[in-house]
């Protein structure tokens, strides 16, 4: 399944409109320990957490200047939420097409 640039665009406008996101979490929410653990999952297959994800947080909180710590602990949360973000938008884009799948009988 390929989308246009307009395409995208537009679907993501229709996101802002009101109600539209509260709805989709509301869906979201019934399925969220599920998603969690798929998630979790796909974040430790890649590598994201785990030894790796330890040290940055061991080196990070080592930092000895207070005013670079803090700015070592906000990058590495942003980076975090990138990458949980990236993840979890691939997980449901995934969702989404074996869902497709299955209401389209596999074609």
């Amino acid at each position: 399944m390929t989308f246009s640039e307009a395409e995208i665009e537009a679907a993501c406008a229709r996101l802002t409109e009101p109600d539209r996101l509260r709805d989709a979490q509301r869906r979201v929410a019934d399925i969220a320990p599920k998603l969690q653990l798929i998630l979790g999952r796909a974040l430790h297959e890649a590598g994201w957490v785990g030894g790796e994800q330890e040290k940055q947080v061991r080196s990070v909180a080592a930092t000895p200047d207070e005013d670079e710590r803090v700015t070592a602990v906000r990058t590495m949360l942003a980076e975090e939420a990138r990458i949980g973000m990236l993840v979890g938008v691939a997980v449901g884009w995934e969702l989404a097409r074996e869902l497709e799948i299955e209401t389209d009988g596999g074609d």
